[in-house]
């Protein structure tokens, strides 16, 4: 029977599920490894379950045992594992797409409200029980009939564009590539990140966290955008350059900013937490019963399927 380390602790059906088909190593304290405890841990076992927080970068791939043969990483992205290093020592990477869709879209559009509606101020307002209503309390930014650019259009991307539609607002996005036009569904495509962000109201953060796309949100493509834009970021907090975004939001470019992702998360960049313009979540994005284990269930058929012989569905290298 092959043996798997788990990096982080499963649902317990996930977890019951794959030790009648492994060995498995669990984390029964649930704590984020470190880089050697991952390494010391995995020694070993053939494969890894891991998670997103789990950086797998080439001096820890190059310290894994010659025995792990696969990770498969409970996540959409797999920007936390270097994928050349991986191939290089031969380990197969496998993620967990298509499952996370829905409860990543629908926290997308969560952030883009909260952030809009001012949903934080007002929290700390509800709290103080002694708030008074006048005609400019609180105002914010309604959502409907506005411009939504997407940037990324890709599976979750185009969830939050579905979803959009409901407040009535027009669809522009950046992509790699143009879509077809069943894929775009009425959405206009931008062939530059200038062109989108010039159009967009609400902007949508949805692609992935590459090298291409590191601190792709900066100091110069900020300015592309017009006064008091919304920004929501469900998608990697490496993409954004957290200097620049709270400039951004302290001198009126961005009105507020949900996030439910952070640069070196957990910790959160501190003058974050200074203002009120920002509308913030702990990593929430796949946080729904259901979509947690359909992420284990996909990562544990992965594991199953590479050790049968199979190709697994979602091979990344």
């Amino acid at each position: 029977m092959k043996k798997i380390f788990l990096t982080r602790k499963l649902l317990k059906e996930n977890e019951e599920k794959l030790s009648k088909i492994f060995k498995i190593v669990t984390n029964k304290e649930d704590k984020l490894y470190s880089s050697d405890q991952i390494i010391e841990g995995s020694k070993d076992c053939d494969g890894i379950l891991s998670s997103v927080s789990d950086k797998f970068d080439k001096n820890v791939i190059s310290k894994l045992s010659d025995k792990i043969k696969i990770i498969a990483n409970g996540a959409v992205g797999f920007g936390n594992i270097d994928i050349a290093a991986a191939k290089e020592r031969q380990i197969l990477v496998t993620n967990t797409p298509d499952v996370l869709t829905d409860a990543t879209a629908d926290i997308q559009i969560l952030l883009l409200l909260g952030a809009s509606r001012k949903a934080y101020e007002g929290r700390i307002a509800a709290e103080t029980q002694n708030w008074k209503w006048s005609w400019d309390f609180l105002l914010g930014k309604q959502m409907s009939n506005k411009r939504l650019g997407i940037l990324g259009m890709g599976r979750i991307g185009r969830a939050v564009a579905k979803r959009a539609k409901a407040f009535n607002m027009e669809i522009h996005y950046h992509n790699r590539s143009k879509l077809s036009s069943d894929l775009e569904d009425g959405a206009i495509y931008h062939k530059d990140l200038k062109s989108l962000f010039e159009k967009s109201e609400f902007l949508s953060i949805n692609c992935p966290a590459t090298p291409e796309t590191k601190n792709l949100i900066n100091k110069e493509t900020l300015s592309y955008l017009e006064d008091n834009t919304v920004i929501g970021n469900a998608a990697r907090g490496d993409v954004v350059d957290d200097d620049a975004m709270i400039q951004a939001l302290k001198n009126g470019k961005v009105f507020a900013y949900g996030l439910d992702v952070y640069n070196g998360e957990p910790k959160i960049h501190p003058e974050y937490l200074k203002l009120k313009n920002i509308f913030l979540l702990p990593h929430l994005g796949s946080a729904t019963k259901r979509t947690r284990w359909d992420m284990a269930y996909r990562a544990t058929k992965n594991l199953e399927d590479f050790f049968s012989g199979k190709k697994p569905q979602d091979q990344v290298n």
